[in-house]
Order: C-alpha cells, then structure tokens, then sequence
C-alpha cells in the first residue's frame, strides 16, 4: 500500500495560485512599461519642440477705434532672433487685429512697446505665443 502517489491530473482542478499571481504580474508590468514608454516619448518631443523664446504682455491700451498699444516682455537668448503674435479682439470676441513682431536685440531680456492697427474698436489684446524665428 505504500504506493508513491502521483502529481495531479492536469486540467482537472484549474490553474495554481502561482500561476494566476504569474500572469497578473506580466499584466501589470506590460502596463506600467507602457505608460512609462508613453511619457519617454512624450518627454522626447516636449525637449524638441519646446520654445526658446518666451513673452509676457505687461499691459494694453487701446488708443483710437483703429488703433491698440501694447508692452510686450520678451525673454530669449541673446544671439536668437524670435517673433511674437499678439491679436487684438472685439467686443464681440471676434478678431479684429493681429501682428506678428520679430525681436532680434543683442539682449536676452527686454520690453518692446508694439502698435497694432484693428479694423474696428478693441476690447481686449492677447499674446498667443512667441517661437524662435525661422531662417537664422
């Protein structure tokens, strides 16, 4: 009666918990090698695309009907030439002025007071963003 007994069937009583704790783990891992491949690529483009040129508007004034003064703040570096677009709005929201500026001071912090020409009375003046200018 001594007779050596045998593994289990196999198929018969499932998966070990070993197993099932196994392939949980490859589940988890694959996701957070996933997200982590995500925010590599992601962190790539952002350092490749980002901008070296950056601006502030300090404040504007709408002068006539036709007519909005605005101080912008540019920070870039010194041997960079860049462009900043500032568009001016109505009371309605609608666009009613838009310039592009382009700095190219030996500086790399300064303010530049700019004049923009509207078609109509502007309610508000925006800067929508500053880039490196192309061509340098």
């Amino acid at each position: 009666m001594a007779a050596a007994r045998e593994g289990l069937p196999d198929g018969r009583y499932g998966r070990s918990a070993d197993a099932r704790a196994d392939r949980k783990l490859k589940i988890v891992g694959a996701v957070l090698g996933a997200g982590l491949l995500g925010v590599i690529a992601w962190s790539g483009i952002h350092y490749m695309t980002k901008t070296d040129v950056s601006g502030q508007l300090i404040r504007s004034k709408t002068i006539s009907d036709d007519t909005v003064q605005a101080v912008v703040e540019i920070r870039k570096g010194k041997d960079q030439a860049g462009v900043c677009t500032l568009r001016s709005l109505g009371s309605d929201g609608s666009e009613v002025g838009r310039k592009d500026v382009a700095f190219d001071r030996r500086e790399d912090h300064f303010t530049e007071r700019v004049t923009l020409r509207t078609t109509k009375h502007a309610a508000a003046t925006e800067l929508e963003g500053c880039r490196a200018a192309s061509g340098r």
